[in-house]
């Protein structure tokens, strides 16, 4: 789960991370209010949506003056913001942060995330902070520095030190900075984050370290243990086909393909995705309807996918073991009853009660494309969709 910046400032300050002074605002004057509240100018008028490269977009102004402020609020609140991650078609801003600005004198690239290749958890640094991550690391990845903390141990002086000394960290503010990663560290554990970014964590002039962005984003299956984080979500930033799979606990995660594609479990369901590719098609969808799903999850499953204007056809790849092959025919055919099926749909079915499920399939009326392997299944769809 992603959070906004100042969903992030907030946790920050609760971990003594150094964050500017500043606030969410809904409203224009709400936005006037924050800024009247702060100490004085320059102001920065942010965008606050679930994606990076905001600045470059446009969603990040530094106001000089109030006039400059409220003219930046009106024309950032509301706007259709497009970015790199955002694709095309943007996301319309519904918030913004209004905070202090503060003078620069050098920005830096900060990030905490788990390594699954090690089982450690990763501190990421460089010195060129500000641009993307993933620009830095094509182009010199040199630049990047990598320090790996066994999680049974926990941060230690000498980690923080090897990542000040790594980034050239100015002895007036090596305390500070050793302060705050170990904040970060406690909250990326204590809160079971995926993903802790500052870009940039900023060098200012009277020496002080200063987190002027936040980044967090949480493991979706550890949200139970945190219910204040859960108040957080923004369903607005997210995809309203998502949305609704979660309400049915099925992990759905929308594509730009045109196959629609039912597997059940996460392993199997990227298989048949690349299958699909390499069959020439292009998948529309990543949809794990799990291992323990019954014939009401199957059903809303398939309405779910063939929500999705895009899909004109599916391919189902069951492998029945906790999930049985009748459980999964009765689920499809009660979805073709409510929600009618005009799409070709290919289905590969084996496992337990795999003769029971087929019988129910095809005393179901249904045009079904039957399939014997998923290399079959795969080329039988893509040529539907041909």
């Amino acid at each position: 789960m992603k959070i906004h910046e100042h969903q992030g400032k907030e946790l920050f300050r609760k971990y003594g991370v150094p964050v500017p002074n500043g606030g969410p605002a809904f409203t224009v004057e709400e936005a006037l209010k924050v800024a009247d509240s702060l100490s004085g100018y320059p102001l920065l008028v942010k965008a606050q949506i679930h994606a990076g490269g905001r600045g470059k977009g446009g969603g990040v102004k530094l106001a000089k003056n109030r006039e400059e402020c409220e003219k930046y609020i009106k024309q950032i609140l509301g706007m259709n913001l497009v970015t790199k991650q955002t694709g095309p078609e943007g996301k319309l801003v519904r918030r913004l942060l209004i905070e202090e600005g503060c003078k620069i004198r050098k920005e830096l690239y900060l990030g905490i995330l788990p390594d699954r290749s090690n089982a450690k958890i990763c501190i990421m640094a460089s010195e060129a902070g500000g641009m993307s991550i993933e620009e830095v690391a094509a182009a010199t990845p040199e630049k990047i520095i990598k320090v790996f903390v066994d999680p049974l141990v926990g941060i230690q002086g000498y980690h923080c030190r090897q990542t000040a000394f790594g980034l050239n960290i100015p002895a007036a503010c090596q305390k500070q900075f050793m302060q705050m990663l170990t904040g970060l560290y406690k909250l990326l554990v204590e809160y079971d984050c995926s993903l802790v970014e500052i870009n940039p964590l900023v060098l200012t002039e009277d020496d002080k370290v200063l987190a002027i962005d936040a980044k967090v984003t949480f493991d979706d299956n550890a949200l139970f243990r945190h219910k204040d984080i859960k108040e957080f979500r923004d369903i607005s930033e997210e995809d309203a086909l998502e949305v609704e799979a979660s309400k049915f606990d099925l992990n759905y995660i929308k594509l730009d393909g045109n196959v629609g594609n039912m597997v059940n479990g996460a392993g199997l369901a990227m298989a048949t995705m690349d299958v699909i590719k390499l069959a020439g098609a292009d998948p529309a969808n990543f949809l794990d309807v799990g291992g323990g799903a019954n014939a009401e999850q199957i059903k809303n499953a398939f309405k779910i996918m063939l929500s999705d204007k895009n899909v004109k056809a599916v391919l189902i790849n069951i492998f029945g073991g906790i999930l049985r092959c009748d459980r999964l025919a009765e689920g499809v055919v009660q979805a073709a009853k409510q929600v009618g099926i005009k799409v070709p749909v290919v289905i590969r079915m084996e496992g337990t009660n795999v003769e029971i499920g087929r019988k129910i399939l095809a005393e179901s009326g249904l045009q079904l494309i039957n399939a014997v392997s998923l290399e079959d299944a795969a080329e039988k769809v893509a040529k539907t969709v041909a």
